[in-house]
C-alpha cells in the first residue's frame, strides 16, 4: 500500500513535470532581430517588410495546414524546440549604415536576438551584418543584391536572393529576345544612385554585358534621396538610348517618374532593378504614369487557394496592399532562417549556423519561384532565380518572360503616360 503511494506520488509527479516542462517549452521566445528602414527616404519598404515578417510570424506561431509544404506552417510554433514561439524584434535603420550598425549592436548585446535579418539597403546590410559576424550570430539577408556582401568570406552570413550577377544575365537575355522580336537595343544607358546597392548593381551590370559582347553606351550616376534629377534626365533625352536601365530607392523612382512626364521624355524600353520600382508607394504614386516599365521579381500570386495566394491574402489583409517582390523576398529569407532554427532545434548560435549550412529546400517548400534554397560555402542562394515583369493596364505587375513562366506578352515600346 505504502509502495503504490509512492509510486502513485512519483506518477503524479513524473507528469506534472513533464506539464510544466511542456509548459515552459511551450511559453519559450525565440527573439530574432528585424532591422529595416522605417522612416527616411525607403520607409515605405521598411513598414511594409515589417508587415511582411508580422504576417510570418503569425504563420509560424499558429498552424495553417492550408500552406501545403511551407515548413514551420502545419504547427503551432517552432516544434524542434517544444512548441516555443517566434517574436520579432524590429529595429529602425533610419536608412543609414551608421545606425543599421548600432541597431544591430543594441538587438545582439541587449535584445539577446539569437539571429538577425534585414537590412534593405545592401550599404546598411554590410554594416549589420559585420556587427553579427563579430559577435558570432547568423544574419539571413533575404533581399540585398550587391554582389559584394556575400564575398567577405564571413561564415555567418547567409543569402536568399538571386543577387546583382543572376539578374544581370537575366537582363541581358532579356534584350536578346527583345531584339530578336523587333526591338532595339543597340546602345544602353544605366541609372542609379551611389549608394552600395546602386554603384554595385550598376558595375556589376557593366561586367555581365560586356562579357557578353555589350557595351554600356551611358552610366549616370546621382546622389540617393535627390530633390531634384531634370539634368539626368535631360541627358538620357539628349543621347537618346534604346534601352535605360534604372537602379534605385523608392523616392529616387518616384521623382524619376514625374521628372520624364514634365520633360516629356520616354525611353524606347525601360528596365527597373526591382527596389523602387517594386515598392506599394511608386504604384500608388506614379504608376499610371510609368505603363509599360520592366522589371525584375521572383514572387507570382499564383492561382486562387495556392499557398502564395493564402499568404497574399495574408498579406494585403495586414498591410492593405498587395504583396511586391521585395516584401515576399523578405518573408522567404524569414522562413529560411526560422526553419533552420527549428531544424537545429536549439537557439545555439553555432548550432543554428550549422543548420543553416543544411538547408536544402525544394520549390514545393518555398513561396518563391526559386528553384530551392541551398547555400554555398559564401552563404549565397545557389538555386536562386527570376523572371522579368512589366507594369501592364493600370497599376499591375504581370509575369512577361521567360515565355515558359508568361502570363502575357511584353508590350514594347515603353508607354508611360
Amino acid at each position: 500500500m505504502k509502495f503504490g503511494r509512492l509510486l502513485g506520488f512519483a506518477c503524479a509527479a513524473a507528469l506534472s513535470a513533464a506539464l510544466a516542462s511542456q509548459a515552459v517549452a511551450e511559453d519559450k521566445v525565440v527573439k530574432i532581430g528585424a532591422i529595416f528602414p522605417m522612416t527616411g527616404g525607403a520607409a515605405s519598404t521598411g513598414i511594409h517588410a515589417k508587415y511582411a515578417l508580422e504576417v510570418a510570424q503569425d504563420i509560424i506561431n499558429n498552424a495553417h495546414p492550408e500552406l501545403g509544404d511551407l515548413p514551420l506552417a502545419r504547427n503551432a510554433g517552432l516544434a524542434g524546440l517544444g512548441g516555443a514561439k517566434v517574436e520579432v524584434v524590429f529595429a529602425d535603420n533610419q536608412g543609414s549604415p551608421a545606425t543599421g550598425q548600432n541597431q544591430a549592436l543594441r538587438l545582439i548585446t541587449e535584445n539577446k536576438v539569437v539571429a538577425l535579418t534585414g537590412a534593405y539597403q545592401s550599404g546598411i546590410t554590410l554594416t549589420a551584418s559585420s556587427i553579427a559576424e563579430k559577435y558570432g550570430i547568423p544574419f539571413l539577408n533575404g533581399e540585398s543584391v550587391a554582389a559584394n556582401l556575400t564575398e567577405r568570406g564571413f561564415k555567418w552570413f547567409f543569402r536568399t536572393t538571386p543577387v546583382a550577377t543572376d539578374f544581370a544575365k537575366i537582363y541581358s537575355d532579356f534584350l536578346v529576345d527583345m531584339k530578336a522580336q523587333g526591338a532595339k537595343t543597340d546602345s544602353i544607358a544605366l541609372v542609379h544612385d551611389n549608394t552600395e546597392y546602386g554603384t554595385s548593381v550598376a558595375a556589376t551590370i557593366t561586367d555581365v554585358f560586356k562579357a557578353k559582347g555589350t557595351k554600356i553606351a551611358l552610366d549616370i550616376a546621382y546622389v540617393s534621396n535627390a530633390t531634384d534629377v531634370q539634368s539626368q534626365v535631360l541627358q538620357l533625352k539628349e543621347k537618346s538610348p534604346d534601352v535605360v536601365i534604372m537602379i534605385s530607392y523608392a523616392s529616387d523612382a518616384i521623382l524619376f517618374a514625374k521628372t520624364m512626364q514634365a520633360q516629356d521624355y520616354k525611353p524606347p524600353l525601360m528596365i527597373a532593378d526591382d527596389a523602387g520600382y517594386s515598392d506599394p508607394s511608386f504604384i500608388k504614386t506614379v504608376g499610371m504614369i510609368s505603363q509599360g516599365v520592366f522589371n525584375r521579381s521572383s514572387w507570382s500570386v499564383g492561382p486562387p487557394g495556392s499557398p502564395t495566394a493564402v499568404i497574399a491574402e495574408l498579406y494585403k489583409k495586414k498591410s492593405g496592399d498587395e504583396m511586391d517582390d521585395t516584401a515576399a523576398r523578405e518573408m522567404q529569407g524569414f522562413f529560411v532562417l526560422v526553419d533552420a532554427i527549428d531544424r537545429a532545434g536549439s537557439t545555439e548560435p553555432a548550432k543554428i549556423q550549422a543548420a543553416l549550412r543544411a538547408t536544402d529546400l525544394k520549390p514545393s517548400q518555398l513561396m518563391m519561384g526559386y528553384n530551392g534554397v541551398k547555400f554555398d560555402d559564401k552563404g549565397q542562394n545557389i538555386l536562386a532565380s527570376g523572371v522579368i515583369i512589366q507594369l501592364q493596364d493600370g497599376e499591375n505587375y504581370v509575369a512577361v518572360w521567360p515565355k515558359a513562366s508568361a502570363e502575357k506578352a511584353p508590350i514594347l515600346p515603353y508607354k508611360g503616360w
